[in-house]
């Protein structure tokens, strides 16, 4: 894998680039198609055209993603959850260098990256998320200044596969970007084990309170040891020094710097997220302070934590995928609400549901819970376990109807959230 092409504009302390130069001939023929197909599927009401525009671009130039992203300063963004919402807080901070492409629709495969390059051919900064099954070919192509490691826990163990092969996946592109500087989370003992392959790295200690997907260590196999001060293991793993700690609500800097970050977004997960990208944004030259500013004009990512009327009911919408998401969202649910979950099993979601019995919902004992989505069933048999009082109704916005008077949040993974979202619409 090649090195990212040398920058060409200091700012601050990392470079970044111009934007991209003159496109081959046929890169621009495909561009220009990509975008038409965008715009179809946007008319016809077909979708957003984050993907169809990607893939139209590369099935007509196969070396479109490589041709738009060389001479501009990428910033690679992956991990098992928080993916789409530290895209968005790098994005908000880094518009103070100049455009920002984005593929802030979610689409984080190969063709939502590229739609989202061709999107915005001549910003010189792109913030891309990318699944972790595709960062590797993805950063093959793009050459990324800053690849961000987020977490990494269980995800569609049958799309995904297991998370100690991503571990070794990413420990592998790390290894083959020397000239990358590696953003990983070192309380997070697989994405350190992973980062540590890295001639770069930067330490950011932003927490990690799901620790059972690693219980041993990546390297070895032994027990990994947890305490409050950190984690080890006995071969020699442990958790590196951060340059940046998260402090509740202060960030700080081993150089002496502090910043509070006073988010908007609720929850720890969502604090972790900002650290993140606060020292990504420092490393790339935008101070901490006002990267801090930029975070706190976020209230909403792609439809999370949006508020919408639903038959005279207040509803929030969460969005939860995972044993490692829920654990920081149950905590976020209003005591006061009724409860709505929305579980699917579609290809984006994965068809294993497995992962609801990692999920702690004995903390919803005494509320007013009900299970939807096309797997209802499902959630309604975990929930007799958990001792949870439910119904049961498939589709999440009649069940919000039929509920009594009073608020209600409503937690769904992907795509239930997502045809929650767009039944909302803007309202």
């Amino acid at each position: 894998m090649e090195s990212p092409s040398p920058p060409t504009a200091l700012t601050g302390r990392a470079r970044v680039s111009p934007g991209p130069g003159r496109l081959p001939a046929r890169t621009r023929f495909a561009a220009a198609a990509a975008r038409s197909a965008a715009a179809v599927s946007r008319l016809l009401g077909l979708g957003s055209g984050g993907i169809i525009g990607g893939r139209v671009a590369l099935r007509l130039d196969p070396d479109t993603l490589r041709n738009l992203a060389r001479d501009r300063t990428v910033v690679l963004v992956t991990g098992t959850n928080g993916k789409t919402t530290t895209a968005l807080m790098l994005s908000r901070i880094l518009e103070t260098l100049g455009e920002v492409a984005r593929n802030g629709d979610g689409a984080n495969m190969p063709d939502g990256v590229t739609a989202a390059l061709v999107a915005k051919p001549h910003a010189p900064v792109a913030v891309l998320e990318i699944d972790e099954n595709y960062a590797p070919a993805v950063a093959a192509q793009v050459r990324p200044a800053c690849l961000v490691l987020l977490n990494l826990s269980r995800d569609q163990l049958d799309r995904v596969g297991e998370v100690r092969t991503i571990e070794r996946e990413l420990r592998a592109l790390v290894a083959a970007l020397p000239g990358t500087t590696v953003i990983a989370n070192c309380d997070d003992p697989l994405v350190t084990s992973a980062a540590l392959a890295s001639t770069r790295p930067l330490w950011v200690g932003a927490g990690q309170d799901w620790h059972a997907d690693a219980v041993t260590c990546a390297r070895c196999g032994q027990a990994v040891l947890h305490t409050p001060s950190g984690w080890c293991c006995t071969c020699g793993l442990t958790r590196p020094d951060p340059l940046w700690t998260l402090l509740g609500n202060t960030l700080e800097n081993a150089r002496g710097t502090s910043v509070t970050l006073d988010l908007r977004l609720p929850g720890r997960a969502n604090a972790a997220n900002a650290a993140v990208a606060v020292a990504t944004a420092e490393h790339l030259g935008v101070s901490p302070n006002v990267a801090a500013v930029r975070l706190r004009t976020i209230d909403d990512v792609a439809g999370r934590y949006r508020r919408a009327d639903v038959s005279g009911h207040a509803v929030r919408l969460l969005l939860a995928k995972n044993p490692a998401g829920w654990r920081e969202t149950l905590p976020l649910i209003d005591p006061w609400a009724s409860v709505v979950i929305a579980v699917n099993s579609g290809q984006a979601d994965g068809r294993d549901t497995s992962w609801l019995w990692d999920v702690p919902f004995e903390q919803l004992r005494g509320r007013h819970v009900v299970a939807a989505g096309e797997r209802a069933t499902d959630v309604a048999v975990r929930l007799t376990y958990a001792e949870v009082q439910h119904t049961l109704c498939r589709r999440p916005l009649t069940a919000v109807s039929a509920l009594p008077p009073g608020p209600v949040e409503l937690v769904a993974n992907y795509t239930a959230f997502r045809d929650a979202h767009q039944r909302l619409g803007d309202g």
